[in-house]
């Protein structure tokens, strides 16, 4: 017992401070929130529209079209470019409340807003959560479930994940809705009481990400159940989802996010 406790002492606390301090270094790599610069593109150009896998990128008027809900987040439209009109920052803030707030320009991306008043009173300080996967490749799975391991604890935040759907107040859903998985998404949200919240989680389940025209797939969870958060990312970092949940519940907002670079 005396080693246990001064092991606990030496490891002190392992809980990361945001959203009340910096939020966590983020790796060189990161790719978050592209920035688009349109007035750099030449006439003509269709070279980041065709290095899409996915078809996230349109072409309007001259003026580059991202679909964050659609887009992998591979950059090979940035490395296709010429001009370096489209670049990814380290911005994880990437959450919205609508699907069409997720097509980005040179306009700012408008960030998720938090639920209404009244279900904020019922659900804002005590969230439960049962996580569906609906046929996803258990990435964006494993980057949800690690907001319950000691460096994130979302349970500080009053947010949790339960085995029921009886005992939930929404669900999270993950991956791009295959056939074999639609009839169990529609029972698990019909089993939730109400009221409740759907947040869907990468870029499968927003649009269908990879798998985007397999007929085996129905192109997200909006296809099935109605969608209030959505989570960009394939798979969205950890930072990313708990912005967007913490964003969903009030906890912060656009002017209360404390930046944590320079």
């Amino acid at each position: 017992m005396i080693r246990a406790l001064l092991a606990r002492m030496h490891q002190r606390h392992r809980t990361i401070k945001y959203p009340d301090g910096p939020a966590p270094a983020l790796p060189a790599r990161f790719r978050g929130l592209p920035r688009i610069e349109t007035g750099r593109c030449e006439q003509g150009c269709r070279d980041c529209a065709e290095a899409c896998p996915t078809d996230a990128i349109r072409l309007d008027g001259g003026g580059i079209r991202l679909d964050l809900g659609k887009c992998l987040f591979c950059s090979e439209c940035e490395r296709a470019c010429p001009q370096k009109a489209i670049e990814y920052t380290q911005d994880y803030r990437l959450a919205a409340s609508n699907r069409e707030d997720l097509i980005i320009g040179e306009k700012d991306l408008r960030h998720a807003q938090s639920m209404g008043r009244e279900l904020r009173r019922l659900l804002g300080r005590s969230l439960r959560l049962r996580v569906v996967s609906a046929g996803g490749c258990n990435g964006c799975e494993l980057d949800v479930n690690v907001l319950s391991t000691v460096v994130w604890d979302i349970g500080r935040f009053g947010i949790q994940y339960v085995a029921s759907p009886r005992h939930a107040d929404g669900l999270i859903v993950t991956g791009p809705v295959t056939e074999n998985m639609q009839l169990a998404l529609r029972k698990t949200y019909d089993a939730v009481p109400a009221p409740k919240i759907v947040i869907a989680v990468g870029a499968c389940a927003i649009s269908g990400g990879p798998y985007l025209n397999q007929r085996e797939q129905h192109g997200g969870a909006a296809s099935t159940v109605p969608v209030d958060l959505y989570i960009p990312g394939c798979p969205p970092h950890p930072l990313t989802i708990l912005d967007g949940l913490l964003r969903l519940i009030g906890r912060i907002g656009v002017a209360q996010v404390r930046e944590s670079r320079g």
